[in-house]
């Protein structure tokens, strides 16, 4: 389809996709959703324009009756319009994080198989339900700084595009998109940060979406800097089982809890600000205390040193 004939919604889309879609091959993930399936055909748009060779990706989590025909239905729905679909079914295990981290780590897993860059379809409005979950969970600056544009393989183009749009570019384009029940379900914790954030705006008279995902953007500029400048106080390689005290006792709190958060992730990858809080206390408030437990271990402190005793 030629640029002219688009839209205005496709045509922001598509424009927005073009941006980042990398050359040869790249995994478009598509639940169906407006986004996603958004995305998917911005992606058909985009390719020629790019030299991408685009591969969509239909997880099926099989969470829901049937949810093999909902994925069979999308497949064809793209297939019609000339993108190559496949369909990857994933068994989803909750390890005790929660159905719907459970869900998307098994979703994440399938679409990175390939090695190759991957699209996904979060929008603002994704990344505004991403500030307001980071801030009531007290998490500081990284988590405020919401999703990336591009962190590792994955890719996300319509950042900077309301969820809004996406459903009108599935209009200008002619398909329909699946509306998951599960997106209405208050169990998750997503679902409640939307209905909190259309609360808001309700009470507050205003669209708060665009000024929360602005935050999320300084927020990065803020943590990225702070992690660099983390880093090169105390390197990776530097980083043991053992870590000395008076190599952080002086570092500013911000970068303190930094190195702190980097050490206790070798083998606690679960852990949270209330954990490094704690260790921090075995260095600003030693008072001869036990330890503190942590994912995976426990925390001593012994000769000027912080041990680290894995589970």
């Amino acid at each position: 389809m030629a640029r002219r004939e688009l839209r205005p919604a496709a045509l922001e889309v598509a424009q927005a996709v073009r941006a980042m879609l990398p050359a040869g091959r790249v995994i478009v993930g598509c639940s169906g959703g407006a986004d996603s399936l958004a995305l998917a055909l911005g992606a058909a748009w985009a390719a020629p324009r790019t030299g991408a060779a685009p591969l969509v990706v239909v997880v099926d989590h099989q969470l829901q009756p049937g949810s093999g025909e909902v994925a069979e239905r999308v497949r064809c729905q793209l297939v019609d319009r000339n993108l190559e679909v496949q369909v990857r079914r994933v068994d989803v295990v909750d390890s005790g994080a929660g159905l719907e981290a459970a869900a998307r780590d098994a979703r994440l897993r399938a679409l990175e198989a390939d090695g190759v860059p991957v699209l996904l379809g979060h929008t603002l409005d994704d990344q505004a339900e991403s500030v307001l979950l980071g801030l009531l969970r007290g998490s500081g600056t990284r988590s405020l700084a919401g999703m990336a544009a591009r962190r590792g393989p994955f890719i996300r183009p319509l950042l900077n595009v309301r969820s809004a749009t996406t459903r009108q570019a599935c209009t200008d384009w002619g398909v329909e998109p699946w509306e998951d029940p599960h997106n209405a379900d208050p169990r998750f914790t997503r679902v409640r940060a939307r209905q909190l954030l259309a609360g808001m705006e309700g009470s507050l008279g205003r669209d708060v979406a665009p000024n929360l995902a602005r935050t999320a953007a300084l927020a990065r500029f803020d943590a990225d800097l702070l992690d660099e400048l983390a880093a090169a106080d105390v390197p990776d390689d530097s980083l043991a089982d053992r870590l000395d005290v008076g190599t952080v006792a002086d570092l500013p709190p911000a970068l303190r809890l930094r190195v702190l958060h980097r050490w206790l992730r070798r083998t606690a990858p679960e852990v949270h600000l209330t954990h490094v809080l704690a260790v921090d206390e075995l260095i600003t408030g030693w008072r001869g205390q036990r330890g503190v437990d942590v994912p995976g271990g426990t925390v001593r402190r012994e000769h000027g040193q912080l041990v680290l005793d894995a589970r």
